[in-house]
This record gives structure tokens, C-alpha cells and sequence, in this order.
């Protein structure tokens, strides 16, 4: 066990000088007070009020929610790329699709979650980040550092929770129309009803488009192309009795354009385009009924099923992805108490029909348990534990202990957790470059982490500010080796990937301005691999800064200024360079509200920043597993600008 390596880490890491980026942490979570005081978060299991939970949770409410959907109409990227500890990572500069980095570790290790259901399984959620719409998003909950031990071996960095609206007494609805300068369109359509008795109901639909852009002339795709298509009703029920039912299906299909453009040619002379055609199915059900003085009987149950056409030049890679959950549990609470407890299992089936050597056939079934107890006024402290039999994988057992401690105006929070993640083909140059260059895995061990994370809060009058400590320790990281110029494998590396480091935030709130600066300094190292010694961990800023100024008025509008900074990152497989350079990102937004109509602008990277204006994106020649572009470290779209219309309905 590593928890004393990482605390002595954590308390020395203080001495390191601090600079920028990211908003929002539980103390400053964006809302008023009054706001926050009717939030209560789904993800922890327990029911709580924010401010009362033990484990940190980070929750952007509905006005940043809308804020962020301002910015990007058509996906979840800026909400996530814009919080603190998070960053949403290009993977795949040929297609654009993006995965989320908690506190520096990769993006496999962060679960999606819809409504407490998973949105995905061992599939990397970069196929699917940017296609999720935010326009019925009414909260989004972010738990960082180890969750296995709520919700099992895809959440071995955390755990990130998309809650839903749900629909008011009357009738309600919105329409969204949006155009970028780069000749994108977004139309979201979201409606909400009482239906009869208990019922309710609610249906978004959407559809976005991207043209193909290439910014810099030299025959591939900066921008790719999409057009997507999506749909998602949804039916509640709130009984009487104290019992409820959700349940939701979805469908979505898109196809994704990128590498040469028509007509173009590679370094290699030869044309390269790279397309992936998506479709995919989902359905969840969320049951909870009284039992007598036992407490609360609930029933959770999704699946998903997703087909893809990936494209790679002259290679054609068709595959299916489905996953399956179901999970029974009893709750119930005491004066002093809240506990939980029940049986889960998760199905993770991957076909792969090109290439049948990778296709494979996870089973998991657990047993979970979760305490919540106050030991006083103000102290409490929540104790979680998780126990999976992987069919391939054996047993994990995966630990969090959590404690609070609120002496007046502070608040301190510590948590500790330990976790796992079951390998599958897909790392994040597999999801850039396809499978057709990789050998059948054999031989890979379970990926494992150790986190703590110990946060102080401190509000007084119109000031709020935060200080968040963290670390982590990953054993049998899995990494992608080169063992021929055209042939690569997946093997656990020796040694443990390392990351300490500091979160700072600074809010002033006084209504309509609030203003807040934040700064992040992170410190992440790994093994060498094949040479001696450590390196950077690639793509992992040390510092980055933000501050953010807003002055809104419900009735009239708002007006914002963010500028963040993104600090120099460590590269690989670049040519042109070891390290990128540091960037500032300034962006303006403007809302005008109408009666029914609310007009916006928003600027986005002000100064223009594009990566290509420095190097050229496409490598000289293919790298060993397949890649054609080099690591997107900074915007590859340069200075854009949207504008649109909300038409409120209904009420």
C-alpha cells in the first residue's frame, strides 16, 4: 500500500510555486448559496446535499450548465474542458474525437455516466464524448480519484455524472439554432410535460454538422466533417408512496470525415482518409420502491449497443460494442447514518469483425456496500468497498474511505481510494490508428491505482477559496510498444506511473458579477520504458491558469470574459519537437434576452492560436501503429465565433 508515499508526496508539493486554469470545485461550484443548497448529488449513492457529502464532488448547476451550452450547442466538450482538474484530450486529430483526463491520468480511466447509468464500456469514451448533447443537461456531477469502489473497473480516475432535467408542473420546452464560423450548424429541440397521474415526460432531439476544414492548405483535414442525428425520450414517475421509475432509450448515428481531402495526397503520395460511421442504441431503467422500515429497494438496469465502420486509407475495420448493467440494492438511513448495499453486474462484449483476434467477453459480477455515518456536528465520514470477480481478470476489491470536517467557515475534506481497470485493445493511439498493426493481446495484467486527495475550503462574505492536494500511483499502466516499423504491442510497464499536484481556486461573488481565478499545477511521471530512468507523462500540462469574469442578469442576459492558459506539455512521437508551447486562450460571450428569444455570440481563442501555424500536423511518414498525425497539444481550429437563438416554449 502507498498511502504513505503519496501523503509525504502531497505535503511536499505545496512548496512547489502554483499558476492557472479550470473552474469550479465543490466549494465554488458556480451557483448561488441558496442553489446549493437544493442540490443533491446522485453520483456518491448517498443521497446527499453537496456540502454534506465526505467524498468530494464537484456539481456544475443549471446556470453554468447553461453557460457552457452557449459555447458549444452541439457537444459536452467545452463544459468538461473548461472545469477545474479536468481536460478534455484530442485523440485523434484525423477524426477529432476526444476522450477526459481527471488530474492527468488518461482518459480510460474516467466513467461516463448518464443518470447513474454507464454511457460506455472498455471502448474509450472518445468515441462517443462528442456526441453526447447538452441541452437536457440539468446538473453534471464530477467525483475525482479512484470510484471502483462505486462503480467498478471503469472508473479507476473517476467518475463523471450527466443528471438530466426533469420536467416542472407545466409544460416546458426549448429550441437551440447555432452556426460557427467555420461552417458547422447545430438545432436542438428539448420538451418537457406532465403526462397523467404521476407521469412525466421529456424528448430531445438533435442534429450537427461540420464541414471539412483544411485551415492550412496542405491537403489534410484539420477540422473533419461530421453529420450526426439523435434522439433521446425519456419517462419519469414519482409516486405517492415515496416510489419513482426513469426510464430512457436512445438512438444516435453519425459519420465522421477526416485525413486527405478529396483529390489530396499523403506524404507518402498515396490518398489517406480515415471515416467512422457510428450507430448506437441504448435504453436505462432506474426503479425505487419503499420496503417497509428496511428503507429503499432499487433497481438499475442499461445496455448499449453500438456498431462502427472504421476507415483507414484502404482498410475498412467493422466492429460491435455492447454492454449490459444490473444492479439490485437496499438503502436506508438513521439519524446519524445513511447506508446502501447490494449485488451488480456488468457485461462488456466486443465483436470485432475484421479483426476477430481482439474481440473479447467481460463478465463482472459484484458486491458493494457504502456507510455514511456524522460523528458529530462536524465530522463525518463515509466508508465504501466493492468486491468484482472478473472472468478474466479474477478478483478485485476496490476500498474508498472518505472524511469531512467543517470547523466554522472551513471545510476539509480527505479521501483515499483504491481501484482497477481491465485492459482492452483500445489506448488512445488504438482508437487514432485502428487495430490493423497491433498484435493479439496476451499476458496483460489488471491496471491498478492508489489516490488521496486532501481539499480545504474557506468562504467569508462575498469571497470563496479552495485548495485541493491530490496524488495517484498506477501499477501495470498499460503502454503501446513498438516491435517492428509496422508493428506494435500492448504490454504493462514496469514500474509505477506517478502524479502529485496542486488545484487553487478565488472566487468573488456579488451579484450579477462573479468573478474567479484558478490555478492547476500538475506533476506526472512514468517509467521510460525501453530507456532508463522516468519522462513526463506526454500531454500533461505542469501549469495552467484561468480566470473567468461574469455579469448575468436572468431577465436581461450576460456578458463573460474566460482567459485560461495551457503551460508547456511533454510530447512524443514528434518530430518537430519535445515540448509544445504554452498558449492563452481568450474567449468572450454575450447573451441578449427577448421575451421568449435569448440571442447569443460567443468568440472563442480570441488570439487565434492554432497548432499548425508552428509545425505541420501530418508526420513525414507513418508512425509503427498506423498514425499519420502527430499529438494534438493546443486548438487545431483556430479563432471561431457562433452565434444563435433560444426560443423558450411553453410556459
Amino acid at each position: 500500500m502507498r498511502l504513505p508515499t503519496i501523503a509525504l508526496s502531497l505535503l511536499l508539493v505545496v512548496a512547489v510555486p502554483t499558476t492557472a486554469r479550470g473552474e469550479g470545485d465543490d466549494h465554488a461550484d458556480g451557483h448561488q448559496a441558496e442553489e446549493l443548497e437544493e442540490i443533491i448529488v446522485q453520483a456518491t449513492r448517498s443521497r446527499r446535499r453537496v456540502q454534506d457529502e465526505p467524498m468530494r464532488v464537484e456539481v456544475l448547476a443549471g446556470e453554468e450548465v447553461e453557460e457552457k451550452l452557449l459555447m458549444r450547442p452541439g457537444n459536452i466538450s467545452m463544459m468538461l474542458n473548461e472545469t477545474g482538474g479536468l481536460r478534455v484530450q484530442v485523440t485523434s486529430p484525423a477524426l477529432g474525437s476526444a476522450n477526459v483526463r481527471i488530474h492527468g491520468m488518461r482518459g480510460r480511466y474516467t466513467q461516463l455516466l448518464a443518470d447513474g447509468l454507464p454511457l460506455y464500456g472498455g471502448q474509450a469514451s472518445s468515441l462517443g464524448l462528442l456526441q453526447v448533447p447538452p441541452s437536457d443537461l440539468g446538473q453534471v456531477e464530477i467525483i475525482k480519484g479512484a470510484s471502483s469502489a462505486l462503480y467498478g473497473g471503469q472508473a479507476l480516475g473517476g467518475v463523471i455524472n450527466l443528471v438530466s432535467k426533469r420536467p416542472d408542473a407545466d409544460a416546458a420546452g426549448e429550441v437551440i439554432l447555432n452556426a460557427t464560423t467555420r461552417d458547422a450548424q447545430d438545432l436542438s429541440a428539448y420538451g418537457a410535460v406532465p403526462l397523467s397521474g404521476h407521469w412525466s415526460g421529456s424528448l430531445l432531439s438533435n442534429y450537427n454538422r461540420q464541414s471539412t476544414q483544411d485551415l492550412d492548405n496542405d491537403d489534410w483535414i484539420d477540422i473533419p466533417g461530421y453529420e450526426r442525428f439523435s434522439v433521446r425520450p425519456r419517462l419519469f414517475y414519482d409516486g405517492p408512496d415515496g416510489s419513482s421509475a426513469y426510464l430512457t432509450i436512445g438512438a444516435m448515428a453519425e459519420d465522421r470525415r477526416g485525413g486527405t481531402v478529396d483529390g489530396g495526397l499523403g506524404p507518402d503520395g498515396q490518398p489517406f482518409q480515415q471515416n467512422q460511421d457510428t450507430q448506437r442504441f441504448d435504453a436505462g431503467l432506474v426503479l425505487e420502491r419503499l420496503v417497509s422500515t428496511w428503507g429503499v429497494a432499487q433497481l438499475r438496469a442499461s445496455g448499449t449497443r453500438q456498431s462502427h465502420d472504421h476507415r483507414f486509407g484502404e482498410l475498412l475495420e467493422k466492429d460491435q460494442h455492447e454492454t449490459m448493467l444490473i444492479e439490485a440494492s437496499l438503502a436506508g438511513e438513521t439519524t446519524a447514518t445513511s447506508w446502501v448495499g447490494g449485488l451488480a453486474y456488468q457485461a462488456d462484449d466486443y465483436e470485432a469483425e475484421t479483426f476477430p483476434a481482439f474481440g473479447y467477453g467481460y463478465d463482472a459480477p459484484a458486491l458493494f456496500a457504502q456507510v455514511d455515518h456524522d460523528l458529530g456536528a462536524d465530522v463525518s465520514v463515509a466508508a465504501s468497498a466493492r468486491w468484482d470477480e472478473h472472468n478474466e481478470y479474477g478478483d478485485q476489491f476496490s476500498p474508498r474511505l472518505s472524511l469531512l470536517y467543517r470547523p466554522g467557515s472551513w471545510t476539509i475534506r480527505t479521501s483515499w481510494g483504491r481501484g482497477f481497470y481491465a485492459p482492452t485493445p483500445f489506448v488512445e493511439e488504438t482508437e487514432a490508428a485502428g487495430l490493423s498493426r497491433l498484435e493479439p493481446l496476451s499476458g496483460l495484467e489488471a491496471e491498478s491505482a492508489e489516490t488521496l486527495s486532501l481539499d480545504f475550503g474557506y468562504a467569508v462574505g462575498t469571497l470563496e477559496a479552495g485548495l485541493t492536494l491530490f496524488g495517484s500511483d498506477i501499477d501495470d499502466a498499460v503502454r503501446l510498444q513498438t516491435v517492428a516499423p509496422d508493428r506494435v504491442r500492448l504490454v504493462n510497464q514496469d514500474g509505477v506511473t506517478r502524479t502529485r499536484g496542486v488545484e487553487a481556486l478565488l472566487r468573488w461573488r456579488q451579484a450579477p458579477y462573479v468573478v474567479t481565478a484558478s490555478y492547476l499545477y500538475l506533476d506526472a511521471n512514468e517509467p521510460a520504458g525501453d530507456e532508463p530512468g522516468r519522462r513526463a507523462v506526454p500531454l500533461t500540462p505542469r501549469h495552467s491558469a484561468g480566470l473567468v469574469a461574469m455579469w448575468e442578469q436572468h431577465d436581461r442576459g450576460r456578458i463573460g470574459l474566460e482567459l485560461y492558459y495551457t503551460g508547456e506539455q511533454a510530447l512524443e512521437d514528434n518530430p518537430y519537437r519535445n515540448k509544445s508551447e504554452g498558449y492563452l486562450h481568450i474567449g468572450l460571450l454575450g447573451e441578449m434576452v427577448l421575451g421568449r428569444y435569448r440571442l447569443f455570440l460567443n468568440l472563442e481563442n480570441l488570439l487565434d492560436v492554432r497548432q499548425t501555424r508552428e509545425d505541420p500536423l501530418v508526420l513525414p511518414s507513418r508512425l509503427a501503429d498506423g498514425r499519420w498525425t502527430v499529438d494534438a497539444w493546443a486548438p487545431l481550429e483556430g479563432f471561431i465565433a457562433n452565434a444563435g437563438v433560444r426560443i423558450s416554449l411553453g410556459r
